[in-house]
This record gives structure tokens, sequence and C-alpha cells, in this order.
């Protein structure tokens, strides 16, 4: 599923703009954020908007992306404990030509599971048992941000699409991006499971990724970069 590949990058997703924003070394310096992106899925160019408000004592973090082949919407509701992020509902919908899917995610932290509904298949309906610490696919791309500024090892348990997957991230090394229409030392770091492929790029200063690229076999799916931030 191309939104689900989305999630897993990122999400899929959260990146942001501009080097004055302060990165997000702790769970605390959480803040709002509004950004837009360059699109390009499955050879298509389109435009991402990315989203992170806060209403009360939760977060809740969006990514739209929309191109004449597809569009694309995800959000995560998720909130802050013992200095840990917790997601508590995501939903993911996808419009690919004529094909819609919608799946919702609900994480029951007080029965220590989590379950999906919508268009999933019976054995990705769960219940999954959640672990301290565990994150959604979109949250991940948060807590890459905040863990590469922090040097902090790249390793985290995703609970997404009933199913719970531990997932590595290693250090590629240094390179000069685009940033906003500036040029930006960024870390670039990488995860490879079996034919595909997800590359982050990392930029100090900002609380998510400035830009995530997720290839399979060798080919460009997704290609999201940052264009302005406010």
């Amino acid at each position: 599923m191309r939104s689900t590949l989305i999630r897993k990058a990122f999400a899929a997703t959260a990146f942001i703009a501009m080097a004055t924003v302060p990165a997000l070394a702790a769970a605390p310096s959480l803040k709002p954020f509004n950004a837009e992106y360059t699109a390009n899925y499955m050879g298509m160019e389109g435009a991402a908007h990315m989203q992170l408000a806060q209403t009360g004592a939760q977060w809740k973090y969006t990514l739209r992306i929309q191109s004449s082949l597809a569009t694309l919407s995800q959000v995560t509701t998720f909130e802050e404990n013992g200095g840990q992020w917790r997601p508590l509902s995501g939903s993911d919908n996808s419009s690919v030509l004529i094909k819609r899917v919608s799946k919702n995610a609900q994480y029951d932290w007080g029965k220590g599971v989590a379950t999906w509904s919508g268009d999933v298949k019976a054995d990705r309906a769960g219940p999954v048992e959640l672990k301290p610490g565990d994150l959604d696919a979109m949250l991940v791309n948060l807590a890459i941000a905040r863990d590469v500024a922090a040097g902090k090892p790249l390793r985290y348990r995703m609970v997404d699409d009933g199913r719970a997957k531990d997932m590595v991230y290693t250090v590629a090394g240094k390179e000069t991006i685009t940033v906003a229409g500036k040029s930006q030392q960024a870390t670039k770091v990488q995860r490879t499971d079996g034919n595909k492929q997800t590359l982050v790029w990392i930029v100090e200063g900002l609380p998510a990724p400035a830009r995530i690229l997720q290839r399979k076999n060798g080919e460009d799916e997704v290609d999201l970069q940052l264009k302005s931030m406010k």
C-alpha cells in the first residue's frame, strides 16, 4: 500500500523549515509547525503539507500529499508521557486513481494493545501488544530528527499496520542539500528492508527530516523535500 510506505519512512511522515527552529532534542521541546513540501510520487509531481498542532495535552501530526495520480492523508494523535511519545490514534486514507482505502488505528495504553479497523485484512486488525516506547510510523519521523540531534541510537519499535516491527537506521554520512532555498549541511541516515530503502536527511536545528526518499527495487517511489515553513 503506497500510503503505508509513506508512514514507514516518515510518514511520514514531518519535515520542517528554517534553521532558527529549535531541534527536538527532548520531547518537551515539541513546537507546532506548518510546512510545505515538493512531492514526487511514483514519478508524478505534487505537493505535500505537514502540520504539528497541539490541543491541550495532545498533539496532532498530519501529512497530506496530492498529485495528479493520488491523494494521501495520514493523521496521528499522540501524547507525551514520561518523556516518551505515545500514539493514541491514527488514520490513513488514500485515493489512487479509482481505488480508495481508509484505515483507522487505536492505541489503548490502558489495555496495552493496538487495533485497526476499516480496509484492513483480518490478520492485520490486531490486537498487537504495546510496549513502553512504541511508536507508529508517523512518529518515527520525529524520533529520527530528535535522536540524530541528540546523538542517540536510531532504534525503534514501530507498531503500525497491524504488526510490531523493530527498525534500525544507520548514519550514512554528511551531505549538502537545499532547504527552503538555502544550502544546508545534513546528516543522511538510511534503512534497508529487503527490496525497499528509506533515506532521511536531518539538518541541525530542524525538528523533523528535511527530506525523505523511499525507494523500491532501486527506483524512487516517494520523494518529499522541504519548501517552506511557518
